[in-house]
């Protein structure tokens, strides 16, 4: 089965991380690489996204115009950060994957249709 994984970051998380030192950053960084190769041979894709200011929506709406918006598409504290495509057994094995995630606070997980 093939899941996506949402990566979410709060703005606490932001806060928190520009805080750190650079070592600490790194640090951390390197936490999420390593989850990565952990589980490379479950990923099929991924990558980490620009920041939400750099978003442009469109919001359709039948019998007008399109509204054309720079930014993200919802208002909130929370943006969407990255993504990964994995493909395992069942919820319960990416579940025990998100268990692990040393990234930002929240993980959205979402069964691809097929």
């Amino acid at each position: 089965m093939k899941y996506v994984l949402l990566f979410v970051e709060t703005e606490q998380f932001e806060r928190d991380f520009e805080a750190m030192s650079q070592t600490d950053r790194d640090r951390a960084i390197e936490l999420v690489y390593k989850w990565l190769a952990d589980h490379a041979d479950k990923i099929r894709g991924g990558s980490k996204l620009q920041p939400a200011s750099t978003a442009t929506t469109v919001r359709l709406n039948a019998g007008s115009e399109p509204v054309i918006t720079d930014g993200p598409f919802v208002e909130g504290k929370e943006v969407v950060s990255g993504y990964t495509e994995v493909e395992v057994d069942d919820l319960d094995e990416v579940l025990s994957m998100v268990r692990t995630w040393p990234g930002c606070p929240l993980v959205e997980i979402r069964p691809l249709q097929t």
